[in-house]
C-alpha cells in the first residue's frame, strides 16, 4: 500500500531555472506523475515553452504589478492567481513573484524551451 509523503518545500536547495530559483518536489513519489515545484521568479524572468509539460502556476506573493505574459498577451496576477499553461505556450513571469508549479507530468529539464 502506498504511504503518504511530506515534503517541506522551504529545505529544498533551489536550481537555477529560467524564471528564478526553484525548489522541485514529489519526483520520486510514484502516485502522482508529476511534481510541485516552490519558485522564486526573479524580475528578470526568461520566456519559454514546453514541449510536453502542462504547468499550473499558483501565485504565492507578488510584486503589486506583477503578471503573466502568455503567447506575447500580459495579464495582471495578484497572490491566489492560479494560471494553466498548456504545452507549447511561450510564457514568463513579469515581477517578482512567488509561486507554487504542478507540472504534469514530471518536470524534465530538457522539455524546457527557451524562447
Amino acid at each position: 500500500m502506498a504511504q503518504p509523503q511530506i515534503v517541506d518545500l522551504t529545505a529544498i536547495s533551489p536550481v537555477a531555472c529560467p524564471c528564478g530559483l526553484a525548489r522541485r518536489a514529489l519526483a520520486d513519489f510514484a502516485e502522482f506523475p508529476g511534481t510541485v515545484h516552490l519558485t522564486d521568479i526573479e524580475a528578470a524572468a526568461h520566456p519559454h515553452h514546453h514541449e510536453q509539460h502542462t504547468e499550473i502556476y499558483v501565485i504565492l506573493q507578488c510584486d503589486p504589478d506583477a503578471a503573466m505574459e502568455l503567447d506575447g498577451v500580459r495579464t495582471p496576477v495578484s497572490p491566489l492567481t492560479a494560471v494553466a499553461i498548456p504545452p507549447g505556450v511561450v510564457h514568463r513571469a513579469i515581477g517578482k513573484m512567488q509561486v507554487l508549479i504542478v507540472c504534469y507530468p514530471e518536470f524534465d529539464p530538457s522539455d524546457e524551451v527557451l524562447a
